[in-house]
């Protein structure tokens, strides 16, 4: 075992604070990682409040790490100590189902291990995430960060980035691809980054016109506005693949009427009820509506590799750690442009609470 410093709420709505915890030794297959950053995701919020009714306090959060290893496991082949590595929302899943052979580990079917908040498939512990100096992953589940990638702004693509990646790799977004994404957060923003790059014609739709500056600022090609009904009609059937990342209920009937014949809707925001569907906008052009989960490891190396190669970086705003409950609050205002991510170099002031 070995001590390190997190934060973590202790209660839902708390504040996040400083707490000694304890790693599990190395087991063999094992890799120990000093955390340099970890991003803040809107889901750390959702579990910290409790707002699924799941979480297990205290809480540490963080599933999108980005570091060095630190010590490896006797039976570690594929990292040394020096190694920049990145660990991203999961840790560990059967390794024997379809899904996990397939390298689909998030769609496991006995339920994949959380980076925290889950269960550890050895002891049952409840797992602790990335606001911390240290953690301690299988090495199946550790992926490699590519020397031309800038270690502060690679986190963001272990979550966010993974997210939009998946369906835009599964349903062949690349040249000639006619594509909107729905929103401009923190998804969104990686949703035409990464479009832009896979070489399709990218509009960002939003009910905002003062987004539409920072839309053709991160490489869009036009700006939809929703509220236009005007630009929605001339709009109809005009696009081959729309990402949906709005993050709450919503009525996703009138995107449906934006998708041309086979075109699909991917929802990759909303976990929660959606508005009721017309079924005749699906029947209509072939419609449909689809989801997506993360992302397994094959496809988030992938996408590190990607990102790497064309550059393509999420827009962060670099916090310490201390600033976490700010960050929190500025969040839950929309307030960051367009993600959060801590220097966990501040860690080493923290002032841990007994």
């Amino acid at each position: 075992m070995s001590t390190f410093t997190a934060y973590c709420a202790c209660e839902a709505h708390g504040q996040l604070m400083p707490k000694l915890f304890e790693r599990r030794a190395l087991r063999a297959d094992d890799v120990a990682i000093e955390i340099a950053y970890c991003g803040v995701c809107h889901s750390d919020l959702h579990q910290v409040h409790n707002d699924w009714k799941n979480t297990v306090y205290p809480c540490v959060p963080g599933h999108e790490i980005v570091g060095h290893v630190a010590a490896v496991g006797p039976s570690v082949t594929m990292y040394k100590i020096g190694d920049r590595v990145a660990v991203g929302c999961l840790v560990d899943s059967c390794g024997q189902c379809d899904p996990c052979r397939a390298g689909e580990e998030q769609l496991c079917v006995k339920g994949p291990t959380a980076t925290y908040n889950g269960k550890d498939r050895v002891t049952g512990e409840t797992t602790l995430g990335g606001y911390a100096d240290k953690i301690v992953v299988r090495e199946k589940f550790v992926l490699r960060v590519p020397e031309a990638l800038d270690l502060k702004y690679a986190s963001p693509l272990l979550c966010a980035g993974i997210t939009v990646w998946t369906p835009m790799r599964e349903h062949g977004v690349g040249p000639g691809t006619k594509l909107a994404v729905v929103g401009l957060g923190g998804l969104g923003h990686m949703g035409v980054k990464i479009a832009v790059a896979l070489g399709a014609e990218v509009t960002v739709i939003t009910t905002s016109p003062s987004k539409a500056d920072d839309a053709r600022a991160l490489g869009a090609h036009q700006v939809l506005l929703s509220t236009d009904q005007k630009a929605m009609m001339a709009s109809l059937n005009a696009f081959d693949f729309i990402l949906d990342t709005i993050p709450r209920r919503h009525d996703v009937n009138p995107y449906l009427m934006l998708l041309g014949r086979n075109g699909v809707l991917a929802v990759v925001g909303a976990i929660d009820l959606l508005e009721p569907v017309h079924g005749g906008l699906l029947i209509r052009n072939n419609r449909r509506l689809a989801g997506s989960l993360i992302g397994g490891l094959p496809a988030t190396q992938e996408l590190l590799d990607f990102c790497a190669e064309h550059q393509v970086l999420p827009q962060c705003e670099l916090i310490a750690m201390d600033d976490i409950n700010t960050a929190y609050t500025r969040v839950q205002a929309n307030d960051v442009k367009y993600r959060f991510v801590i220097d966990m170099a501040s860690m080493k002031h923290a002032q841990v609470v007994q």
